[in-house]
């Protein structure tokens, strides 16, 4: 299985497992929401001028081109073999010699200290850099005690989905080095490969109008994910995807394809990844300058009824009810579901392997983006272009800085080129041998290259890649292409906004979200959602909506 795909799948992963909240404003609760002089929101006019001018760079050319589309968002390239012929994006070795340690979440074996691939990286790299990965489940905790003691490492990754464990905003500017006087508008180009990263991941580590963060895994169209189906069946029966365009046509698909004497059911829990056919943004909605929680819609009343209808109707599994979610592809592998929503990653080399494995017909496609009504405009909303961005220390001196990020022009350099071979699959002959055109690793590779640690430091931008698997590729990229031309930025989209301590559980509104997964479940009504966010509301809802008017609104604008 090819490490590009891993770092794909990783990615579109922890946004599927974190839910729509990961795809939210990056909103951290820390503070007391006066008004502070670190982790406060970017302005769009402030973000503008720290931000790095993009430089879009094809050194390696992919069998199928990005696609632009809505919004500024494009698609990620597709690459149905491994370039055979290696260019090189980086002339002579980036660093000086400097001496400097690093700390990255893993989840994986760690690889002993000092091994022959991390010679051979820090070898092209020209510099000492001692990675000490941290075990990827205990790094929520990891993190904070290294800041409370000021003895954070000279590099390090702060996963977004724990800014606010690692209260990021306040370490911007005191423990994170500020990048924005070496990497603002053209001051990138030089260092290109860093350059070609877009614009949407560098706001991810932006705080207050200055730039801290080096993005990784970034991509040109982030989604929650999508509405999946068994084509082999479903084509058997003669539905195809383009028949779909309402919920109403869902809907009588679900009474059409569900036969539980059978044991067969239509769908699995669908509710993340169709719910935004109702125009449901992730979080706030603007309404002539007053805001709204998409809580309080009337657009989400109507998605939550249809979820519950369709619960009680039988169309779901049982299983799927019951928040059985961990079977949830052995059941669409084995057909017992033929519809089932899922993170972009779905489309991928190991689902096609697992897929097949249990049915040799196995092929799964995703509908096209509805509208709910069948008749509006079909959108969807577009998630952060990364999550994983990692951080240098303040203490380091300007020289040392620009040495790093030397080195992180090298780290960030595409698939496909001299450097990311290096860098994802080490030495050929050593950590991997080429097989049908495919660098596929070998027992060292597997111990040392093979255990993702240089990739959470800088990494280039996502592509899509399957090695073995070219249609599930050209499938994915054909839909990509598709939706790119309905997603939009939702409210307040790339500002990092800092909410207040008193406004946290308001902010995170569990009670509310448990709601919705019991109404979709089945197991309570439209109207007990309806008195849950009435308390929710009367318990610092009405406090949250207003300090986002007053404090966000009204002084940084929607981020548009």
């Amino acid at each position: 299985m090819s490490n590009a795909m891993n770092r794909r799948a990783f990615v579109n992963g922890a946004v599927a497992v974190a839910g729509a909240a990961a795809l939210s404003p990056l909103l951290s609760a820390c503070g007391d929401g006066s008004s502070r002089s670190k982790g406060g929101t970017s302005s769009k006019s402030g973000l503008s001028a720290a931000l790095p001018a993009y430089q879009p760079a094809t050194p390696v050319k992919p069998d199928i081109p990005s696609v632009a589309g809505a919004a500024g968002a494009f698609t990620d390239p597709g690459f149905l073999t491994y370039p055979a012929h290696q260019v090189s994006t980086v002339s002579g070795t980036p660093g000086r010699g400097g001496s400097y340690t690093a700390v990255t979440p893993l989840w994986g074996s760690i690889p002993a200290a000092n091994n022959a691939y991390a010679k051979a990286v820090n070898k092209a790299l020209g510099v000492d850099l001692t990675i000490k990965p941290a075990n990827g489940n205990d790094y929520a905790t990891v993190v904070p005690t290294m800041t409370a003691s000021r003895k954070l490492p000279d590099w390090i990754q702060m996963p977004t989905w724990w800014n606010s464990n690692f209260n990021v905003g306040e370490l911007a500017g005191t423990q994170l080095a500020d990048l924005t006087p070496y990497l603002a508008g053209d001051k990138i180009k030089k260092y290109p490969n860093l350059a070609a990263l877009p614009t949407a991941a560098w706001e991810i580590g932006a705080w207050e109008n200055k730039l801290y963060g080096i993005p990784c895994f970034s991509t040109g169209m982030a989604l929650a994910g999508a509405l999946y189906y068994r084509a082999d069946i479903l084509g058997a029966k003669g539905i195809t995807a383009d028949q779909v365009t309402s919920a109403d046509d869902l809907w009588n698909l679900g009474k059409e394809l569900t036969n539980a004497k059978a044991g067969v059911w239509a769908f699995d829990d669908v509710w993340t990844y169709l719910s935004p056919a109702w125009n449901l943004p992730p979080a706030w909605i603007d309404d002539n300058g007053k805001l709204t929680h998409v809580w309080e819609s009337p657009q989400i009343l109507e998605a939550l009824d249809w979820h519950y209808r369709l619960a009680k109707a039988g169309y779901v599994h049982p299983d799927a009810l019951a928040g059985n979610t961990n079977a949830g592809n052995t059941r669409f592998y084995s057909g017992k579901v033929l519809i089932q929503g899922g993170g972009t990653s779905g489309f991928s080399l190991s689902d096609y392997q697992s897929g097949t494995a249990a049915d040799p017909h196995y092929h799964r496609l995703a509908f096209d983006v509805i509208a709910a009504d069948g008749k509006s405009k079909p959108q969807i909303f577009l998630g952060s272009a990364t999550s994983i961005v990692s951080y240098l220390n303040a203490r380091l001196s300007a020289a040392q800085i620009e040495e790093l990020l030397s080195v992180a022009n090298y780290l960030a350099a595409p698939y496909g080129s001299v450097e990311y071979t290096l860098l994802t699959y080490g030495v050929e002959g050593v950590h991997y041998t080429m097989k049908n055109g495919v660098p596929t690793y070998t027992d060292a590779g597997k111990k040392t290259a093979q255990q993702q640690t240089y990739p959470f430091l800088a990494a280039g931008p996502q592509v899509n890649s399957n090695p073995g698997a070219d249609q599930v590729t050209k499938d994915s990229a054909a839909w990509a292409a598709r939706t790119v031309r309905h997603v939009y930025k939702p409210l307040f989209y790339g500002m990092n906004i800092t909410v207040p301590q008193r406004l946290a559980t308001a902010n995170t509104g569990q009670a509310v979200t448990d709601a919705i997964k019991d109404v979709v479940h089945g197991l309570k009504k439209v109207s007990d959602y309806q008195a849950v966010v009435s308390s929710w509301r009367s318990n610092g809802g009405d406090q949250l909506r207003n300090w986002f008017q007053t404090e966000v609104l009204a002084k940084h604008g929607t981020g548009q």
